[in-house]
């Protein structure tokens, strides 16, 4: 089983490993090598089976992943898994409506995004809530009160931890004072934020790792198991989590015994 640890200096621990929840919900205007059909509930309560067998217990969802905050609550609902095992890791800023992302960093638009994940998880508080970015980190951190609603709802109890999920070097470095834990690129074949990972890591800062299997497009690596390799680059470095999202069991297997083999 994958091991867990410590979410930088909060009291929350997650899974070295952790399960991306994008294609649960949402299969339009994805940056994908192929096309695939949104998953059953069945095959879903199958995955999460596989991964509490694994020891994973992140999930990584949002509002703009469609309808996965909702299939996520109502699998939990029905009581196949138990809420306390697990960490929920949601998104304020993006939603997806009518084939299109809307950004809004606004009190009350995060307000609103909060209340309805809170809903549609059918939970009573989120463990990680990340700023969804839309490219412009510089801007919304200095120019939205986008953090200071999130800090005001973290001290409310609605939250236990809260950061960003980055798309720039200046906009991680810039974040890191303001957050418990940063979700950064990183990849074989995108090293660009490293000094993003290790600043925030020197200042005890949570950090996952989104697309380290660079979106399904790991082919560009010349090597017979593109995942070990995946695997062994994001691991070099102090993170806490790496974000996986297959839909496949015997793929997540794979994916956590690569992460395994080097941690």
């Amino acid at each position: 089983m994958i091991e867990k640890i410590q979410l930088g200096s909060t009291d929350i621990f997650v899974s070295r490993v952790g399960l991306g929840t994008a294609k649960w919900g949402r299969n339009e205007k994805m940056h994908y090598p192929h096309p695939f059909e949104l998953p059953t509930d069945d095959a879903l309560i199958q995955l999460l089976h596989t991964a509490t067998d694994c020891g994973i217990n992140l999930l990584d969802t949002a509002p703009a992943y469609g309808h996965s905050e909702e299939r996520i609550g109502k699998l939990f609902k029905q009581g196949r898994f138990s809420r306390p095992d697990w960490i929920f890791s949601t998104k304020v800023g993006e939603i997806f409506i009518n084939s299109e992302s809307h950004f809004d960093f606004s009190e009350k638009s995060v307000r609103i995004s909060i209340e309805n994940s809170l809903q549609k998880l059918q939970t009573d508080y989120l463990d990680v809530v990340l700023i969804h970015s839309n490219g412009e980190d510089k801007k919304i951190i200095e120019e939205t009160d986008v953090f200071k609603t999130l800090l005001a709802l973290k001290k409310s109890g609605v939250i236990r931890a809260i950061g960003i999920s980055t798309k720039t070097i200046e906009g991680g470095l810039l974040a890191i004072p303001l957050s418990d834990v940063l979700m950064v690129t990183y990849n074989p074949t995108h090293t660009d934020e490293k000094p993003v990972i290790v600043k925030a890591r020197n200042e005890q800062k949570g950090i996952f790792i989104k697309k380290a299997l660079a979106s399904g497009h790991l082919e560009k690596i010349a090597s017979d198991d593109p995942i070990q390799i995946a695997m062994n680059c994001v691991f070099e470095l102090p993170i806490s989590s790496v974000i996986v999202g297959t839909l496949n069991p015997s793929h997540l297997i794979h994916n956590v015994d690569c992460a395994e083999r080097v941690l």
